[in-house]
């Protein structure tokens, strides 16, 4: 139930990328970012390739301006926003994250500004459109889905020690929660998705380490493997679409069993 929605969705690779796929692929028309132009091109022409055509905006959204600018692209395209994807993000290592006593002062302010507060700016932007536009069909207004991860909920400290991208998750399900309890009376859902360790650019170092890849055999007992970023798009995609119209301030855990071993 996502022909015809609008869905704004922050990234053009891993699980955004996946997710914008299907999306299109069922008929919605979407609206993308990324960093640089070359990263929205390279993107767009896989898509083409694919028979799918979407549009976008480069921009960096810790450029407190970014997100503004996207979300009056997309009304440009489309006149509506019915769905907000929040997927831009980072690994704060080669900052400085890593263990509490280790973190440097860059790693953590750099990961918490580049998580939290691009998501904090996209929910405002898209928030104050969501409000002023008409109720769909099912009498809502729109729905967000920010991008969390398992380590915001059930850290691993062996291999996945990194402090400032632990409370950036964290704060990410928190504000989650606390918009979605805000807004649920006119109309606005707001949920939360949090994967377990999935093929990314961000995951590259991980999927590369052949300790990890056999860790990931116990850690993520459902799949025995490190996910697809295809696995995550489908219940991501769920969470944008009307048939999870009555779910809200919620937290889809799409980790393979991670948290249950």
């Amino acid at each position: 139930m996502v022909k015809d929605r609008v869905l704004l969705v922050t990234a053009s690779s891993g699980i955004g990328a996946a997710t914008i796929k299907l999306a299109l692929q069922q008929g919605a028309k979407v609206f993308y970012t990324a960093r640089t132009e070359q990263s929205c091109r390279v993107f767009q022409e896989e898509l083409n390739a694919s028979g799918l055509e979407a549009a976008y905006l480069a921009g960096d959204l810790t450029d407190p301006d970014a997100a503004g600018k996207l979300v009056e692209g997309c009304l440009a395209k489309y006149g509506r926003i019915d769905g907000l994807f929040n997927v831009a993000g980072i690994s704060g290592r080669r900052f400085g994250d890593g263990p509490a006593h280790e973190c440097t002062d860059e790693g953590w302010t750099i990961t918490l500004q580049t998580n939290v507060d691009t998501q904090f700016r996209m929910c405002r932007e898209v928030l104050k459109v969501m409000l002023a536009q008409d109720p769909d069909e099912q009498g809502l207004r729109g729905c967000i889905l920010n991008m969390a991860s398992i380590l915001g909920i059930d850290p691993e400290p062996k291999y996945f020690s990194t402090i400032a991208y632990a409370a950036s998750k964290g704060a990410i399900l928190s504000m989650t929660r606390t918009m979605a309890a805000c807004y649920a009376r006119q109309g606005i859902r707001v949920n939360a998705i949090a994967p377990g360790l999935a093929i990314t650019k961000m995951s590259e170092r991980a999927a590369q380490d052949a300790e990890i890849i056999e860790f990931m055999k116990q850690k993520q007992p459902l799949t025995g493997r490190i996910m697809e970023a295809s696995e995550i798009a489908g219940p991501a995609l769920f969470l944008l679409s009307g048939q999870s119209a009555v779910i809200t301030g919620e937290t889809l855990i799409t980790a393979a069993g991670w948290d249950l071993v």
